[in-house]
C-alpha cells in the first residue's frame, strides 16, 4: 500500500475552499501512485474551529463538500478528512470530532475521536461528544486486504510516563491492540509548542511497540490565531524507526510505500535546530496571521532596541521586505546610538522607515492636561504618556494605510506589567508575546551567527553578516522613558525575573515553594504580586504567537478581581 501524508494549512471555516485543497493534493497523491491520503484531525474546517461548529449552515455545508469531494476524487483513490460529524437527538454536545472516509462514488464516517482535551487551549468537550469505541477500517489495497487502526490527535497521548500526564479516560491504543491492526494512523491538529515534536515521535513509537505495526501521523500545519501547527508529520515503522519525515513549518506532501524496500516520494526532513524551527514557527504564525485576517503590509515601531529588531527580522521573513514600514518615534530620552542602531537595523533588512520626533506632542499633551490635573504630568504619568503617544501615532498610520499593527513586547514585559495600555501594547499581533526577554536575546544571538545562515536564506533574509547586530544584542534593556533609565531600575535582571516567571506561570509554583527552594522571599513575593496585578492588561492585549506550554491567550484564564496573594 502507497500511503499519502497531506500536510496541509486550512483556512478555519473556510470548508469549501479546504475541500478544494484536499482535493487538490488528492490528485497530486494520485499522480505519485498513493492508495490512500491521510489528512489532518478536522482538516475539512481547520483547526480550531470553535463556535463555527454550532452555526447549523456549515454542517449542511460540510455535507455539500463532502457529496463533492466523493464526485471529483480520482479513482481507485481513497481520503481520510477530519469531519464534524452530527448525533442525532437533542442532546449536547451535538457532534463528534471524526474521520469521514471518502472514495469515488460516495463518503462514510469511519473513526470518532475518544478523548477530547479540554485543557490550555482546547476546549473540545464544549462541542463534542467522546467515542467509546476502537476505530478500525478494513480494505483490499496493494493486493491485499490492511486493517487500519483509526485514532485522532489526543487518543495517541495515553503515556503518561512519556508525556507527565493523561487525560482519564480509554486508552484507545490498547482498545485496537485485540483487533491486531497492520498500520496506525493519527490524525492530527497539535499546535507547536518547543520540544513537543519529539515526544510525539516517542507516543508514536510506544504505540508501534503496544500494536506491533507501523504508525503514521499526520499533523496540521499553519498558523490560526494564536496558534501555530508546526506540521512534522512522519512514519515509524514497527521497530520505532522513522521512515518517513516532513518538514517543520511548511506544507508538504509525501507518501509512504508499505513494501520496506521502497524509497519514499517525498521529503525525508531531520529534525531543525530549536531555534531555527522556533523563528521558522513565529514566521509562519505571522505569515498566516497577516494572510488570513486580509492583510498584505504591516508596522511597526522601532526604537533601536532588540525587541523591535526581532520582530522587525520575523515580518520582514514572513511578508518581505518592501511589505513592512518602521516608525522612529525618539522623544527628548532617546539616546543616539538608539536612534543610529534603529536606522542600520532597518537598512540591513531593506526596509522602508521613517521618523516623528515626539517632542511637540508631549509638550502639548503637558499643556492639555495641566488645567485638568493641576499641573504637568511627571512620574509614571508622564512616562505612559510618551508610550501613548507613541501607540497613537502607529494606529493612525495603521489605520490610514491598511497595515497590520505588529506589537513589539515580550512575555516577560507581558508578566509582570511593564507594558503601558493603549501605548506600547497597541497591535493586533504580539509577535514575541510568549518568548521571555532571555528567550528573545538567544534567538537574537542565533540568528547573528553562522548557524543560522541556510535559514536567513532561506527566509529571504541577508545570509552573511550580523542580522540584529552586536550593537542591539549587548545594550542593557531601556524604555528610554526617561534619562539613563534602565529597565533594572524597575525590575530584577531577566537572568532572574524569567527562571521564576516560568516557575510561577508554566508550573504553577507558589511564592513559598520558590523560597523553600532557595529564592530570596522579597523578590519571590515581588515579582509573585507584579505577576498577578497585571491581569487586566493581559486581558486587553493583542492576541499573541503561542510557543510555550502555558501562553498568556485563550489557554490562561486568570481572574481579574481576585485575591493577589
Amino acid at each position: 500500500m502507497r500511503l499519502a501524508l497531506a500536510q496541509i494549512d486550512p483556512l478555519v471555516g473556510d470548508l469549501r475552499g479546504n475541500g478544494a485543497l484536499l482535493l487538490e493534493r488528492s490528485r497530486q497523491a494520485a499522480a505519485a501512485g498513493a492508495d490512500l491520503v491521510a489528512s489532518p484531525e478536522l482538516s475539512l474546517w481547520g483547526y480550531p474551529p470553535r463556535d463555527l461548529l454550532l452555526r447549523p449552515a456549515l454542517l449542511r455545508q460540510q455535507e455539500q463538500v463532502l457529496d463533492a469531494l466523493a464526485h471529483e476524487l480520482p479513482g481507485g483513490l481513497a481520503l481520510l478528512v477530519g469531519v464534524a460529524e452530527p448525533v442525532a437527538g437533542n442532546g449536547l454536545p451535538a457532534l463528534h470530532n471524526a474521520v469521514a472516509l471518502v472514495e469515488q462514488g460516495g463518503w462514510s464516517i469511519v473513526a470518532r475521536k475518544r478523548l477530547l482535551p479540554s485543557y490550555d487551549v482546547f476546549d473540545e468537550r464544549r462541542y463534542f461528544q467522546p467515542a467509546d469505541a476502537a476505530c478500525l477500517i478494513e480494505r483490499q489495497w496493494g493486493g491485499r486486504p490492511w486493517r487500519i487502526g483509526l485514532t485522532i490527535c489526543e487518543d495517541l497521548w495515553v503515556e503518561e510516563r512519556l508525556q507527565g500526564h493523561r487525560l482519564r479516560g480509554a486508552d484507545p491504543i490498547a482498545a485496537l491492540m485485540p483487533l491486531q491492526p497492520d498500520l496506525l494512523l493519527n490524525l492530527s491538529a497539535s499546535p507547536f509548542v518547543q520540544g513537543k515534536g519529539a515526544v510525539r515521535c516517542r507516543l508514536a513509537q510506544a504505540a508501534a511497540a503496544r500494536l506491533q505495526c507501523p504508525v503514521a501521523y499526520v499533523n496540521q500545519v499553519g498558523g490560526n490565531d494564536e496558534l501555530v501547527f508546526d506540521g512534522g508529520s512522519f512514519v515509524v515503522d514497527a521497530a520505532g524507526a522513522m521512515r518517513l519525515q516532513l518538514p517543520c513549518a511548511a506544507e508538504s506532501l509525501a507518501v509512504w510505500d508499505s513494501d520496506p524496500g521502497a524509497e519514499p516520494t517525498g521529503p525525508v526532513a531531520p529534525p531543525p535546530d530549536p531555534m531555527e524551527q522556533l523563528f521558522r514557527v513565529l514566521v509562519l504564525g505571522v505569515r498566516d496571521y497577516a494572510g488570513k485576517c486580509g492583510f498584505r503590509q504591516a508596522l511597526l515601531g522601532l526604537s533601536g532596541g532588540i525587541d523591535s529588531a526581532l520582530v522587525a527580522a520575523v515580518a520582514v521573513a514572513a511578508l518581505g521586505a518592501d511589505q513592512l514600514f518602521a516608525l522612529l518615534m525618539p522623544s527628548p530620552y532617546s539616546s543616539a546610538g538608539s536612534r543610529t542602531d534603529a536606522i542600520a537595523l532597518a537598512d540591513r533588512l531593506g526596509v522602508a522607515h521613517g521618523c516623528v520626533a515626539i517632542e511637540p506632542l508631549m509638550r502639548g499633551f503637558d499643556q492639555a492636561l495641566e488645567a485638568p490635573i493641576g499641573a504637568a504630568p511627571t512620574g509614571l504619568t508622564a512616562e505612559n504618556l510618551q508610550s501613548r503617544i507613541r501607540g497613537t501615532l502607529l494606529m493612525a498610520m495603521a489605520n490610514t494605510q491598511g497595515r497590520l499593527l505588529l506589537s513589539t513586547g515580550n512575555k516577560s514585559e507581558l508578566a509582570v506589567g511593564y507594558c503601558t495600555l493603549y501605548g506600547d501594547m497597541n497591535g493586533g499581533l504580539a509577535v514575541i508575546g510568549d518568548l521571555y526577554k532571555t528567550t528573545v536575546f538567544r534567538l537574537c544571538a542565533w540568528l547573528d551567527s553562522p548557524a543560522a545562515a541556510d535559514c536567513r536564506r532561506s527566509c529571504g533574509l541577508p545570509a552573511k553578516g550580523e542580522l540584529i547586530g552586536a550593537a542591539i544584542r549587548e545594550k542593557p534593556p531601556s524604555a528610554e522613558l526617561r534619562p539613563d533609565q534602565r529597565d533594572t531600575d524597575s525590575l530584577p535582571d531577566y537572568a532572574v525575573l524569567d527562571p521564576l516567571l516560568r516557575q510561577f506561570i508554566e508550573e504553577l509554583r507558589s511564592p513559598e515553594e520558590l523560597v523553600a527552594a532557595g529564592t530570596d522571599a522579597q523578590v519571590a513575593q515581588r515579582v509573585y504580586r507584579l505577576l498577578r496585578g497585571a491581569e487586566f492588561k493581559r486581558r486587553q492585549a493583542a492576541p499573541l504567537i503561542k510557543v510555550s506550554g502555558r501562553a498568556f491567550g485563550s489557554g490562561w484564564r486568570m481572574p481579574i478581581a481576585a485575591a493577589i496573594d
